[in-house]
């Protein structure tokens, strides 16, 4: 049933494809049919990539199946590496292969190739996208830090750290990585490799090199960097420096375990000063509604309350290994989680929530616009416009300014919008009156009647209230005339006029209730 809807995560080896296309000199053999060989797109339209992923498949058709696919599988795991002459091989099999049961780990293992060859074993019907990429990073630093002596000290001065988890399709990885290298040379801290994103497996092989690892990404790292925690002794930095307080955190604990003063680091974002100063209209109480990974969510969650002062009425994730987090998480705002990997019921719970704004993934932004509710993008799965040209981290200082910008800003326009609604019947301001610079006597362009210059979004407003009136119990001309109402106190409204239906007894909900409803709390 979820392969015919919206996902939140593709299938297992869709997270080895991140962690191929994020390091050089890695080539992934997917054994996959025709149809399963949409890496392309991922990569260079959503995320604007430069180059085509390191992506080989076997590309089979219904026709090969009365035929030995195995052989098919073996000529282009050759071809692929002649081509290609890549430094580490990932093999594996797509979903849809994974039913006919080649075995691509004997099938390589048998040609031996002259190179590093990784076999995953992702079983596409029990895990999802984060976990295969978690388990394919881990399966590479497993294949070549085994057997590898750390490189000695020797009169080293600067301590020395490894930046584990960010990769390819990541929400605004790069950047973060960018950030936090630049918190790390203030502290005076060097960095011996960051990975998978822009690693080579030669770089993987010096992992042990470094002093501690930084967890940034703990749905891709956390497996390795437990890994590299039995094997070298590393100990392992798990701050996710998302938020203001959050990155003076991460930067104590970073100065904690390198052995130094962590003062010159300790730097300020704006947003503490901005959250203080802007209208609370905007920001004080809002009630917000947060899902997306669980990483971005948690941080998201502390972000919202006690940075912006908003109040988390919903707080979820979609990936079911980082369930503990969010519970726990949940538990310090004295709310229920939502663990789910089903749009559908996370639209639920925003209809029922009636959130003033929604923190999500693309998404939520489709749901949140449906609702005319306003929306910010904090989480993978996004599409190409969460893929910005401009330099834009969640992490660190300067992270902490984007979230600021990126949540308070729907607020703010969703206000203008509803300004522009009141005044448009105003003589200056409607939508017949004529540039204002051009005098008040200015006819509309092409001289269109005024009364055919009626915008879109009253339709789209009538039709959204038409087709949720019967489910809600309003009837179309109560919901639209709650459309009129302030967005900032909108779901107040509407749960004031639904309690007091409720009270008297009403079944449906029109336009003589909801006035019935404001005068009886206005008293």
């Amino acid at each position: 049933m979820q392969l015919t809807v919206w996902t939140y995560e593709g299938p297992p080896h869709v997270g080895a494809m991140r962690i191929a296309t994020a390091m050089e000199g890695v080539h992934y053999v997917l054994h996959a049919p025709q149809g399963d060989t949409y890496a392309d797109l991922l990569f260079t339209m959503i995320e604007r990539r430069n180059k085509r992923p390191p992506v080989t498949y076997t590309t089979f058709q219904a026709r090969d199946l009365g035929t030995d696919t195995a052989q098919l599988f073996q000529k282009a795991a050759r071809d692929a590496y002649n081509r290609f002459a890549p430094q580490a091989m990932l093999v594996g099999a797509s979903c849809t292969a994974e039913l006919i049961q080649d075995d691509p780990a004997g099938l390589i293992e048998a040609m031996g190739l002259p190179c590093p060859v990784v076999a995953l074993e992702l079983p596409s019907y029990q895990r999802k996208e984060n976990w295969g990429a978690a388990e394919t990073f881990y399966q590479l630093v497993r294949k070549l830090c085994t057997g590898t002596t750390p490189a000695p000290k020797g009169d080293r001065t600067q301590p020395l750290v490894n930046i584990l988890g960010p990769t390819a399709l990541g929400f605004r990885h790069r950047d973060d990585v960018i950030e936090i290298t630049r918190l790390l040379t203030t502290l005076g801290i060097a960095v011996n490799v960051t990975a998978p994103l822009g690693a080579t497996p030669a770089d993987l092989a010096r992992l042990g090199d470094a002093d501690f690892n930084i967890c940034l990404y703990p749905e891709i790292a956390d497996t390795a960097c437990r890994w590299l925690e039995r094997t070298f002794g590393q100990k392992t930095v798990r701050t996710v420096p998302i938020g203001h307080a959050a990155t003076r955190d991460f930067i104590t604990e970073v100065a904690t375990l390198a052995g130094i003063d962590a003062t010159a680091a300790l730097n300020t974002s704006n947003l503490p000063w901005w959250s203080r100063s802007v209208d609370s209209t905007y920001l004080t109480g809002k009630r917000v509604f947060i899902f997306g990974d669980a990483t971005h969510a948690v941080a998201a969650a502390r972000v919202a309350r006690d940075e912006l002062g908003f109040e988390v009425v919903g707080l979820g994730c979609y990936n079911r290994e980082f369930a503990r987090d969010v519970r726990d998480a949940a538990k310090l705002y004295g709310i229920e989680p939502l663990i789910t990997d089903d749009y559908l019921e996370v639209e639920d719970a925003i209809q029922a929530l009636q959130p003033e704004l929604v923190l999500g993934t693309q998404m939520e932004r489709h749901i949140a616009k449906r609702l005319r509710i306003p929306c910010a993008v904090i989480s993978a799965p996004v599409h190409v416009q969460d893929f910005p040209a401009r330099y834009s981290p969640q992490m660190g200082f300067e992270g902490a300014n984007v979230l600021f910008d990126t949540w308070v800003h729907p607020l703010v326009m969703g206000l203008e919008e509803h300004l522009l609604t009141m005044f448009r019947d105003d003589f200056e301001f409607s939508d017949s009156a004529g540039a204002s610079h051009l005098g008040h006597g200015s006819a509309p362009a092409h001289n269109v009647p005024a009364n055919d210059l009626q915008p879109e979004p009253i339709a789209a407003v009538a039709t959204l209230a038409e087709s949720a009136a019967e489910p809600a119990g309003w009837s179309a001309e109560a919901e639209k005339e709650l459309m009129k109402i302030p967005f900032f106190v909108r779901g107040k409204a509407r749960r004031n006029t639904e309690r007091y239906a409720t009270e008297q007894g009403i079944a449906a909900i029109t336009l003589a209730t909801l006035y019935d409803a404001k005068a009886h709390y206005a008293r």
